[in-house]
């Protein structure tokens, strides 16, 4: 499991190394799949222009969870890592309460459950009430990754500014992403 140290770095460092944990929210959950990085200094984070009400929990204690809403609808999860930093949980592969996430969905099939942000978080029923919360305590779980896991980068998608970077990282292959990388 890891521990508040994990989140303690650049989270580009971070993102490709939650790539094949699983995360579990309530009973249901599954292995991560995709992240993106977000750092302080970076025009395409929401700390870019300082510490805001909205963002306060990007400045919190790495290893929280930063919980916003985009397009007024869809909430995404985000660990937040050195100050102002954050790594958003793009997409799983769905292991653990399948069942309660079709309800949440109106999906059957797994691989349209968490394959995005906004999908993620309504899966998991993720919202306002968990920004803030540590994602190392109930009622969220990090487990470790089961060995090697073949890793793919690319750029950041669905994002205006510095979408260039390759700050995208994901399991290669996986039928599960939000959108496949060009390698794989």
């Amino acid at each position: 499991m890891p521990d508040q140290s994990f989140f303690m770095r650049d989270a580009r460092e971070v993102a490709a190394a939650m790539i094949g944990l699983e995360l579990v929210c309530g009973g249901a959950g599954g292995i991560i799949v995709e992240t993106e990085a977000y750092l302080r200094d970076d025009p395409a984070s929401h700390s870019f222009r300082g510490l805001t009400p909205r963002n306060a929990a990007m400045f919190g204690p790495p290893g929280s969870a930063y919980v916003y809403r985009i397009y007024g609808m869809h909430w995404c999860l985000n660990a937040v890592c050195l100050p102002g930093s954050a790594v958003l949980i793009r997409a799983l592969q769905p292991t653990r309460g399948l069942e309660r996430m079709s309800e949440r969905r109106g999906r059957e099939n797994p691989k349209h459950l968490c394959s995005g942000p906004g999908k993620l978080a309504a899966a998991l029923a993720i919202g306002s009430a968990q920004n803030g919360l540590s994602l190392l305590a109930r009622p969220f779980g990090l487990n470790p990754a089961l060995g090697n896991v073949p890793l793919a980068t690319g750029p950041r998608i669905g994002i205006s500014r510095a979408a260039e970077v390759p700050w995208r990282f994901g399991l290669a292959g996986s039928p599960f992403l939000s959108r496949r990388f060009a390698t794989s």
